[in-house]
């Protein structure tokens, strides 16, 4: 199989550097339209498609993103792994505006979203026991450190609603609960991906330490967008690496994220609502089709 590499780009992320055949291209779903075009060309011979996840000129709020719709697309361009990029608030002294995290975990706290492709007349339930697929976070671990970046593998991701930020009694809950960072983008879109059978890979990039921090207090969007516009820099060269580290080729995943509906689909053939197995067919035609 060819790789293809999809990447999602957060707050300050709205552009990949030194795309060769660059074209913004746009797909249609049957989830409604995406955030954006999508920007593909290839890079040092591995295809890639680039996603701003809030839209060029960031107009999407975090829970108005259309997450299926943009997964969706991805998958129907041919892409085999994800790497999503997004700004976050840090709950460790440790990990400093600044730095970048490979998040592994999460704890999802929105109520606002549709968090599923599958529905009544074709229900499924998919495992995201490891939301993120280590061979991915692997390369990406890779790239930063080729770039000088502090990059930390391993944290949980608290995903809160938004748009407003944390109140403190929340911030100091969410450091009790053993929480690492908080963004408002990492879910659904870590569940969409598994239940579309992408690989996935979350590299969090810490611009404040939320409101708990005695030293910082509240958040303030100025300097958040400070720090945000230096880890784009970063971001970017970061994702110039993949392409070499992943290579053109890819076998099966070793951790299955493409085989995660193998047994996840409860409704029996015989019972499936056809239009909605149509919706799904390019998410999951290959387990729906037989």
């Amino acid at each position: 199989m060819d790789t293809v590499i999809g990447i999602i780009g957060g707050s300050g992320v709205y552009q990949i550097d030194g795309l060769q055949d660059a074209t913004w291209v746009t797909v249609d779903t049957p989830w409604g339209t995406p955030s954006d075009q999508i920007l593909t060309g290839r890079l040092d011979g591995v295809a890639m498609a680039f996603l701003p996840r809030h839209g060029r000129g960031h107009v999407h709020t975090p829970t108005s993103v259309p997450y299926r719709a943009n997964i969706h697309a991805l998958k129907a361009l041919g892409v085999t792994d994800v790497v999503a990029l997004s700004a976050c608030g840090s709950f460790r002294e440790e990990l400093a505006p600044g730095d970048f995290v490979l998040v592994d975990q999460y704890i999802d706290r929105t109520f606002g979203r549709e968090k599923s492709f599958f529905g009544p007349g074709c229900v499924a339930h998919v495992s995201v026991a490891h939301p993120t697929c280590p061979r991915i976070a692997t390369a990406c671990a890779e790239a930063a450190r080729g770039e000088g970046i502090n990059v930390h593998e391993g944290g949980t991701y608290l995903a809160m609603e938004g748009p407003q930020f944390s109140t403190l009694a929340e911030s100091q809950l969410y450091r009790n609960w053993g929480c690492d960072v908080i963004g408002m983008t990492g879910m659904p879109e870590a569940k969409l991906a598994r239940e579309a059978e992408l690989c996935y890979a979350s590299i969090a990039m810490v611009t404040d330490y939320d409101c708990w921090h005695s030293d910082h207090g509240a958040v303030d969007v100025s300097a958040v967008m400070a720090i945000a516009g230096a880890n784009a820099r970063q971001a970017r060269a970061l994702v110039a690496r993949l392409p070499r580290l992943l290579g053109p080729h890819r076998d099966a995943c070793p951790y299955r994220c493409d085989r995660a509906l193998d047994h996840a689909v409860m409704t029996a053939p015989d019972r499936r609502d056809p239009a909605m197995v149509a919706r799904l067919d390019i998410v999951a035609g290959r387990v729906l089709r037989h």
